[in-house]
This record gives C-alpha cells, structure tokens and sequence, in this order.
C-alpha cells in the first residue's frame, strides 16, 4: 500500500475513534520483533500506528527494544499524527524480562481521555513456591474507566513460550488470586499470546489447565479462531479471558474482532508479516448508559 493512502486511512480511523461514545476498545498485539529496525521502515510503522489508533487500550508485547528508544518514538509519532492535544495517548512499560540474554517487555498504551492507570504490579518471578513460572512474568495493571459500563478493570498480560505455554496458562489462574488478593477490582481481562493452540497445547492437556477448567472465567476466543497472518497457518494463540460478572456483561462477545490489517490496508502477504506474523485482537467495553445487573 502506497503511504499516501495509509495516510488517508490513518485519519479516518482516528476520526472514527475519537468520535466514540463511551464505549472502549481494549486489543492485544504481539507486535513481533518490536524494535529500531522495524522503526526504521515507514510503511510498517504507518500500519502499526493505524491499529492502535483504533484502540483505546492496546496491549502490546515483544518489543525486543535493547536500546530504549524504538518505543518512545512511537509514542512520539502517534501523540503526533492522532493527538488533537499534546498528549492524547500514554503508556505504562516493564522491564525487559526474560531468561539469560533474551529479553522483551510488555507495554500498555491508553487514550488518556478515556481511561487512566491506578496502579501497576510486576508479578515476581518466584511465587507460592514456583521458581521461574513465567519467561516474561505478566506485567499488570489497574485501570480506571469512568465512562464504561464498568468503573475500572485489570488486565493481566501473557507472552507465552510455546513450549512451555500449558504450565504458563496454568499459572495464570495463581496470578489471578495474588491479584484478586492484591486489589478489590473484580473486574478482570487476561489477554495476550497464550501460544493456545497448533501443537502447543494439545486438546487432552485444556483438563489439566486451571484457568479453562474453573467456569468463573470465560473465554471469548475459541479454539478455532485463527489469530495469525501467514496463509499456511490457523492458530488460535492470542487470547482474551473474562473474570467477574460485571466484567462479563460489560462486554458482549459479538465485539470481538480479530482485525486483518492485511486485508483493511490491502497488502501482500510478505508486507503484512514485515508488520507482524500476529494479528490484533480486540473487545469492546459497553458504554456507561448500557445499565449492569448487580
């Protein structure tokens, strides 16, 4: 796609999103590879500006940003290109995390006129006496949402490791009761790439896993839902899990939205993976005026 038009989709886009009622869009993004050289290429960032244009709040994961700069210029352009004030979209990053030398952080980005952080909390690598649970302990937080049929909610993130992805989801379901424990909000979204499907987690193993097993907790995604860009593959691997009956009825699972920015944006197949071989997915909190039970 010629950059002219990602222009003109771009401005539409943000028109649209900041035409919203009180209604949020909340997405998760393996963004793969995330870092100076994929800065460098304008009509990558073009696209990956589009997609959290669209988004209220956007998770997004492996960023492998040694040098501490890629991300803050994204910020940069986006507050640029989007912002009709100087600082429409903030963000909340971790540390980089990962084992020996491979590491990628986590990062929220949010509309500050929608939504603000109430508190943030690094999951500790040893917990209940698991060493080293995680590859990239999920880095959560707390927002606060007033203008959603919900008053605030936490997310908690997940970057998997293939191999290890049964035992990771797994231990979400303790991560959840430390943040349960931790603050009063039971209104709670754990999203992101779960690696949940093609192999990784067999069908006999979904018994075994605490977060599927235990009914308080609805998925939104299923096990068909294809969430990745390349042509020969179908693999549900990003996910988003709902806690809370406030939480569940704030969000109707008609909104969710797996967004094919190939097609929106009409690229080939090598253009959209230079972008990402994931693509986003999105939910969208009802807003204020929709009453919840309870």
């Amino acid at each position: 796609m010629k950059a002219s038009a990602l222009v003109l989709v771009r401005l539409a886009l943000a028109s649209l999103a900041l035409g919203l009622t009180g209604s949020m869009k909340i997405c998760t993004f393996n963004i793969q590879s995330f870092g100076e050289k994929k800065m460098e290429n304008r009509e990558v960032v073009e696209v990956i500006l589009d997609v959290i244009s669209r988004c209220d709040i956007m998770l997004v994961m492996e960023i492998k940003d040694a040098s501490g700069k890629a991300f803050p210029q994204l910020m940069t352009q986006l507050n640029s290109y989007y912002s009709s004030r100087k600082s429409e979209y903030s963000y909340v990053i971790s540390s980089r995390l990962g084992r020996k030398s491979y590491k990628e952080q986590y990062a929220f980005i949010y509309r500050t006129s929608r939504v603000s952080v109430k508190e943030v909390y690094q999951y500790p690598d040893i917990q209940l006496g698991d060493l080293d649970a995680f590859s990239r302990e999920p880095f959560i937080v707390w927002f606060s949402s007033p203008k959603t049929a919900i008053q605030d909610l936490v997310i908690i993130p997940i970057h998997t490791t293939p191999e290890t992805s049964v035992k990771e989801i797994d231990e979400l379901f303790d991560v959840f009761q430390d943040v349960r424990q931790r603050w009063s909000s039971e209104n709670v979204i754990i999203m992101g790439d779960f690696n949940a499907d093609c192999g990784y987690v067999p069908k006999k193993q979904w018994g075994s896993i605490r977060l599927r097993s235990d009914t308080s907790f609805l998925w939104l995604t299923g096990d068909t839902l294809d969430t990745t860009v390349k042509e020969s593959t179908h693999c549900s691997y990003d996910r988003v899990v709902l806690h809370g009956d406030q939480m569940i009825q704030a969000i109707s699972p008609t909104s969710l939205e797996v967004f094919n920015f190939r097609q929106a944006y009409g690229l080939t197949e090598l253009q959209a993976l230079a972008v990402s071989d994931h693509y986003p997915v999105c939910i969208t909190v009802k807003d204020a005026s929709r009453k919840i039970k309870g």
